[in-house]
């Protein structure tokens, strides 16, 4: 296992939509293990396949606390069925937008349905921070932030600081 450079914001290829995975292999795999290794070191609880610049739709969650043992999961082309008409809120960050949280309204649940690694078809009934995260991550999928959840005030202000930051580092 491998761990990954993450892109961070304002690199566009955050704002790629990915393609679709034709087909579940030991690649593919590898590639699930290399995003987990990579998620676990950030630290964070998910990953999308395009945060280390892989534009599949593919994406890895782990939400087990750090004294549980850890709870991998590959989400390999997912796509939400139904969102509930309930919302909820929680406090979001992203390993391609590091330091910075902020309140997201999100659906308080989610009918996914996805491939696993073995390639069989799912479906999940998420509620709670698996339905936030899960919505999260796919959003990744189709090029969306979570700051893009947020007043047009706020994101400008933290796309302004992230370019900032890049410029600073190419210099």
């Amino acid at each position: 296992m491998t761990i990954k450079p993450l892109i961070i914001l304002p690199d566009p290829v955050l704002r790629q939509v990915s393609a679709p995975v034709e087909r579940v292999d030991d690649d593919l795999r590898r590639l699930s293990d290399d995003m987990l290794e990579t998620m676990y070191d950030a630290p964070g609880i998910g990953l999308a396949a395009i945060q280390i610049g892989e534009p599949l739709r593919m994406l890895v969650i782990d939400l087990a606390k750090e004294d549980e043992e850890k709870a991998p999961v590959t989400f390999i082309n997912p796509e939400i069925l139904e969102r509930s008409d309930a919302l909820s809120v929680y406090e979001e960050g992203c390993l391609s937008i590091p330091d910075y949280y902020a309140e997201v309204e999100r659906p308080a649940s989610v009918r996914v349905r996805y491939l696993d690694l073995s390639g069989q078809e799912r479906e999940i009934e998420a509620d709670g921070l698996l339905a936030t995260c899960l919505q999260h991550e796919i959003d990744h999928l189709n090029g969306v932030l979570f700051i893009d959840h947020i007043s047009k005030l706020k994101r400008d202000m933290v796309v302004k600081k992230f370019t900032k930051a890049a410029r600073k580092a190419v210099a």
